[in-house]
């Protein structure tokens, strides 16, 4: 029976309660790391789209800019540009300007009726 011993030693360590609670910490510690990280994940892959979304919109802007670049090359590009920024015009065209009139009459607002145009009524018709 002394033979068996040393086989059941090594069985009554490993599944005696201390190592099994160590075993459960580090079991806990690692399910914590995987939470951990798959939040990481879920955080990476948005800022993946937002990356993306933002490189699409950067390269609309470089094909826009490149066309006007391309218009710029052009002498009618150039003065539409400069008739837009500095608001010049060619010999023998007219300009219109136009103005908002500040004086204008406002029209004032009548009373939609009810209790107090009633009471006002009677005041005005008694003095």
């Amino acid at each position: 029976m002394k033979s068996f011993q040393p086989k059941r030693g090594f069985r009554n360590i490993v599944y005696s309660r201390p190592v099994l609670v160590i075993l459960g910490v580090l079991l806990i510690f690692f399910v914590w790391g995987v939470v951990g990280f798959m939040g990481k994940m879920t955080i990476t892959t948005e800022n993946k789209k937002i990356a993306e979304n933002r490189v699409l919109d950067l390269q609309k802007e470089k094909v826009k800019l490149s066309s006007d670049i391309a218009k710029l090359k052009t002498d009618s590009g150039v003065e539409e540009s400069i008739r837009d920024k500095f608001g010049l015009a060619k010999e023998g065209e007219g300009l219109i300007v136009v103005v908002d009139d500040k004086n204008s009459t406002v029209v004032p607002k009548k009373d939609s009726g009810g209790f107090f145009s009633f009471l006002f009524f009677w005041k005005n018709w008694f003095k």
